[in-house]
């Protein structure tokens, strides 16, 4: 798990790859930590070609739902809309208990006074 510690009003989609390469999974015994997950879902939010593109180049698989007006723009074009990304709603539905997970860790109380520091020396629940 990876956090960015960004200002509220800036959007999650642009925060998608300082996220990721931030991400070091720790091996066992004496090796480098993996800076590569095995997948990512994500909502609708992070549905962009350029998070789609970013996935790919690192060869990274997702399920990401596809927002209703890509889907509907992508049809109105016909055989040049290309093909739809794969989604695999059974996987999707392991994303809710990742979330609900996160969710729940959210006790941290924040105060003005708090600082990038301080928020970053908190520890996440799961790792």
């Amino acid at each position: 798990m990876s956090i960015v510690v960004t200002a509220g009003q800036r959007g999650d989609s642009p925060q998608f790859e300082p996220v990721l390469e931030k991400v070091r999974v720790p091996r066992i015994g004496p090796a480098w930590p993996r800076v590569r997950p095995d997948r990512v879902r994500a909502d609708k939010a992070y549905a962009s070609r350029k998070n789609r593109a970013y996935l790919r180049r690192r060869g990274i698989c997702c399920t990401i739902p596809d927002k209703a007006d890509q889907a509907r723009n992508r049809q109105k074009l016909g055989s040049r809309g290309g093909r739809p990304p794969r989604f695999d709603p059974a996987d999707y539905r392991e994303r809710h208990a990742v979330e609900c997970g996160i969710t729940a860790s959210r006790g941290i109380a924040l105060s003005p006074r708090d600082t990038t520091s301080s928020l970053s020396a908190t520890r996440p629940l799961s790792s």
